[in-house]
């Protein structure tokens, strides 16, 4: 198990939404946010909040029938993909992502972890668990590549929820 850079607890959809924009406000274009988690620990809530912080007025929808929803009109766009059903790295490989993830594209993949390798490098992983309590769930950020030398600036961003 890795170590996270630093964790967040959030205690409402709302708390999850803001951590999400504030992180949407400072992201980067081309860079790729995997989301891991189980059903329903917040990775599209999180999501939303992304968007808003892109400076979306449209409501980010769960991508998990279309796989894919692509959306213009922001800062950069934003690509959110949901793998759920993907069943193998054949099939993941087989959506042709990798051309979704250039730059000026921001990317939100949820089931994550069933994308390490087309990610490359340069990711940051956000790993959703259920905490104890109704609603609050924690979340660990866990750099790779480029995304190490960016966690300064997140850290600031999200001080005050920060965990550890």
């Amino acid at each position: 198990m890795r170590v996270p850079f630093l964790a967040v607890r959030t205690r409402s959809s709302d708390e999850t939404t803001r951590l999400g924009l504030l992180i949407g406000e400072v992201i980067r274009p081309g860079e790729i946010v995997l989301l891991v988690g189980d059903l329903g620990t917040g990775k599209t809530t999180f999501v939303q909040g992304l968007a808003l912080g892109l400076g979306f007025e449209r409501r980010a929808r769960s991508p998990s029938f279309t796989m894919v929803h692509e959306y213009r009109g922001g800062r950069y766009p934003l690509v959110h993909v949901d793998l759920y059903r993907c069943n193998s790295a054949s099939e993941v490989f087989d959506l042709g992502l990798e051309e979704l993830f250039e730059p000026p594209a921001v990317s939100a993949v949820e089931w994550g972890e069933k994308a390490f390798e087309i990610a490359g490098r340069d990711y940051l992983e956000l790993d959703f668990s259920w905490d104890t309590g109704e609603d609050v769930r924690n979340i660990r950020f866990l750099p790779s590549g480029r995304w190490q030398d960016r966690m300064g600036d997140l850290a600031d961003v999200v001080r005050g929820w920060a965990t550890t």
